[in-house]
């Protein structure tokens, strides 16, 4: 027999395509499994993080389908977004056209690799009856409340030409294109995550037994909730005076309330009212609004690196001392925390520390250590016990900030507050390609939703981009409408949706009938059922990139617990179990083009077969780890698929497993069963939990030699049975041919366990003399004290020589160990 990979997964690839072998059945009484990787771009080809992530999923998906689970593992397209507008404009194309027509080729591409995905639920989140329900759902968020607009000071990508969520702003730069942001004074869309933020905190409980704690801790840091003192800083009448009386003060939030009394200044964002309305009025001069503007302009992280600011000649009252505080404006105060405005302790906080340093400010100590002294040269910011602070003198900083509480709400001076750093999803993007926000603006009405029988409201095709603004703006017709309330005329809204949105809700959409997919997103019938599981709830695994910890993995949360409020929905959470896969190195460095180190799938599939580039993804590393490329490793995998391929031919072609009588075998053919076993519990493990597919390989390989040690076709038949079952996920062409060779595909089902192939005719225990290992000893596992101790006296017979014996001792199962002395 001769392994021909083409011929073989052409072959197969054909058969589960005519024969629909991927489809779930509408049989709502079998039991259910929801796999589901994260889906992806349409950039035009697959990378090996891709190859990875749906190697994965359709292992999962292919091993309950073989424990006869009714399975969907579905697949889509993220395909709005920048990058095909970007690449429409580099090359010349429309991005429908260059989106459409990637789609198609990585459609090939999957199924050239063998993926198991349903056919009859595929959607690109572009089409526009995804799009049309999208839209539904936008306007049902509106009525309740959840969508409002605003102006504000948004995150600017110049390179992009688009605003961006703060969830988007990676180290101060665009996630896209690493392009530096700015901020910007404009109207935004906004949902309202926010009312939401206690609850996505509480449930992530729910999630520990099935999310990486990593990812965990990473929304609880990003949420970022935080109790603490809310008050008012109050101008005094000289700074009321000059503002003209347009502002009596400011609030600020602190988490430190035991240090009030070391306050020696205050600062302002440079983007805050006060500031702005100074500028306005020419209450600073000219070289304090060029530095405000500049720290306006920087980037949030360089904003948090070298401490600058000016003093805006304004003083505030301290509220319990009434003392005079200075007020500046500083470059790490951001206004999308808080309120944009803090008062600044630089004897209890390294940032105001450092800052105070610069601008010699007074820093005053109002905290020491229970035993010790206070060290000038830095902030103390640990518990200790509060001095120089009044009433307040000798209390343990902790306790202090509940008493300091209760005081400033008894004076009704402050409250008890708590704060959080998420806040509300921007959601407009000055872009063509993306999802139109089903808004009308009206002279007459104001903003008006559409009406919801006039949807989808789909991009117009007639369009030129050029990078500069958005097309929709320019377009000469399709911004021009009627009014949905009074027939007037309107002018339509031409920002898009962020993409986050459609990935938001894409894993609800696959749980929608093909037979009613125009009809509706998805039906309470099949969200019940694909949802739901004897008490869990979610899709059952979920597969992707850490990369998406907090930003997609947040709003598909947010956007659940949204459709729940709704009524579309009965449950919270919408991932049960969560893979986060490691990155595709090479050479060290993640594959990136502009590095040079990428590899392409294509080349491999046609040098070495699909089942060959699985079988090294699942076998390289742990899916968690990182993964390094290795070309000898991917010449291994397919020298092991041949020799599996090859030996294959001493197996007789029977329609069941054989049995086998354990009892009358030789050594060699019991050690074989024993490692055919243990493969197949590795595999059950993997499954259940542990997710090491590198493991299992290695025991099937393990089973593999030890098969080769004897020659009993029975023994080849029962191990080729069980072990193409256990590769058929990872490599599931050359399984499909092996077993409709010789098993006529009957033995691609559950596997059961023979405990009694673990039954040991012998054990080997170890000998020691005074504790140091001699030699062993072989003897039936039901053997007496007596013949074990004498075998091992025995066997180290040489080593007791001229030695009198002390004392003998038997640890069942394990050793013995001869005590002598000369």
């Amino acid at each position: 027999m001769e392994y021909n990979a083409k011929t073989i997964e052409k072959q197969w690839q054909e058969y589960w395509a005519q024969n629909r072998s991927f489809e779930p059945s509408e049989d709502f009484n079998k039991e259910k499994k929801y796999i589901l990787s994260m889906f992806p771009f349409p950039s035009g080809r697959l990378h090996m993080g891709h190859v990875r992530n749906y190697t994965l999923s359709d292992a999962f998906a292919r091993y309950y389908r073989q424990q006869d689970f009714n399975v969907l593992h579905p697949i889509g397209f993220d395909s709005f977004g920048m990058p095909a507008e970007n690449a429409a404009i580099k090359n010349g194309s429309h991005p429908k056209k260059w989106t459409y027509d990637n789609i198609d080729y990585m459609k090939g591409e999957f199924k050239s690799l063998g993926f198991s995905f349903s056919k009859e639920r595929e959607l690109a989140t572009s089409d526009e009856l995804y799009t049309k329900f999208e839209q539904g759902f936008i306007i049902d968020m509106y009525e309740k409340g959840l969508l409002y607009r605003k102006k504000g000071f948004l995150n600017w990508c110049p390179s992009c030409h688009t605003v961006l969520a703060n969830e988007q702003v990676i180290e101060g730069s665009c996630w896209r294109c690493d392009t530096v942001v700015v901020k910007k004074d404009m109207n935004q869309y906004y949902f309202k995550i926010t009312k939401y933020a206690d609850e996505l905190l509480e449930d992530l409980h729910k999630l520990e037994n099935g999310w990486p704690k990593q990812v965990l801790t990473m929304q609880e840091n990003w949420i970022g909730k935080s109790n603490g003192l809310e008050f008012q800083l109050r101008f005094d009448d000289a700074s009321f005076a000059k503002l003209k009386k347009n502002f009596e003060g400011f609030d600020v939030f602190t988490t430190r309330p035991d240090t009030i009394y070391g306050v020696s200044y205050a600062a302002l964002a440079p983007e805050h009212e006060i500031v702005t309305y100074m500028i306005e009025n020419s209450l600073l001069d000219d070289e304090t609004v060029t530095k405000i503007k500049q720290m306006k302009n920087a980037s949030s992280i360089d904003r948090q690196k070298e401490k600058s600011g000016v003093a805006l000649g304004l003083d505030v009252l301290h509220p319990l001392t009434n003392k005079k505080i200075p007020l500046w404006v500083a470059n790490f105060v951001l206004m999308d925390y808080g309120s944009g405005a803090v008062m600044a302790v630089p004897a209890h906080d390294e940032r105001d520390f450092d800052f105070a340093k610069k601008y010699d400010l007074p820093i005053n100590a109002v905290i020491k250590p229970f035993n010790g002294e206070l060290e000038s040269d830095k902030a103390y910011t640990e518990v200790g016990e509060l001095f120089n602070s009044e009433m307040f003198d000798g209390l343990n900083s902790k306790e202090a900030q509940i008493k300091i509480i209760e005081h400033f709400q008894e004076k009704k001076i402050g409250k008890k507050t708590t704060n959080y750093r998420l806040k509300d999803w921007g959601v407009s993007r000055q872009r063509y390609w993306g999802a139109p926000i089903p808004f009308v603006h009206c002279d007459n009405c104001g903003i008006v939703m559409e009406k919801k029988e006039n949807l989808p409201i789909a991009l117009p095709e007639d369009i030129e981009i050029t990078g500069e603004g958005n097309p929709l703006e320019k377009h000469p017709s399709w911004k021009h409408c009627k009014c949905p309330k009074c027939d007037g005329d309107a002018i339509r809204e031409t920002d898009t949706m962020d993409t986050f949105v459609e990935s938001s809700w894409y894993f609800l959409r696959f749980c929608a009938s093909p037979k009613n997919w125009q009809d509706e997103a998805f039906s309470k019938e099949q969200i019940k059922y694909w949802m739901h599981r004897k008490g869990h709830e979610g899709v059952d695994h979920y597969i992707g990139g850490i990369e998406h910890a907090i930003l997609h993995l947040l709003y598909a949360r947010f956007f659940t617990k949204v459709f729940r409020d709704l009524g579309y929905l009965e449950f919270d959470e919408p991932f049960e179990k969560l893979l986060t896969q490691g990155m595709v190195l090479k050479d060290g460095a993640k594959m990136s083009k502009s590095k040079g180190n990428t590899v392409d799938p294509d080349a491999i599939i046609e040098k070495y077969g699909a089942d060959t580039a699985r079988l090294f993804i699942l076998f390289a590393a742990p899916p968690t780890q990182e993964l390094e490329w290795n070309d000898s490793a991917v010449e291994g995998a397919y020298k092991f698929i041949k020799r599996f391929y090859d030996r294959s031919s001493h197996v007789n072609k029977i329609s069941a497993i054989p049995y086998i009588e354990h009892s009358t075998l030789s050594k060699e053919e019991k050690f074989a069963r024993k490692k055919v076993y243990e493969a197949l519990v590795r595999a059950q493990d993997v499954y259940s939990e542990k997710y090491t597919f590198n493991t299992m390989i290695a025991g099937v390989m393990e089973a593999m030699n030890a098969l080769n040690l004897q020659a009993n076709r029975d023994i080849w038949s029962e191990g080729y049975w069980i072990l193409t079952s256990i590769m058929e996920p990872v490599i599931p062409h050359v399984c499909w041919e092996i077993s409709h060779n010789f098993f006529s595909l009957k033995n691609l089902t559950p596997q059961s366990v023979l405990e009694e192939v673990f039954v040991e005719d012998t054990i080997m225990l170890g000998v020691s003399i005074n504790g140091k290992s001699r030699c062993e000893i072989e003897v039936t596992p039901d053997a007496s004290k007596e013949s074990i101790l004498e075998a091992a006296k025995e066997k180290a017979q040489k080593w007791l020589e001229g030695k009198t014996l002390v004392k003998e001792i038997l640890v069942p199962k394990k050793l013995v160990n001869l005590v002598v002395k000369d």
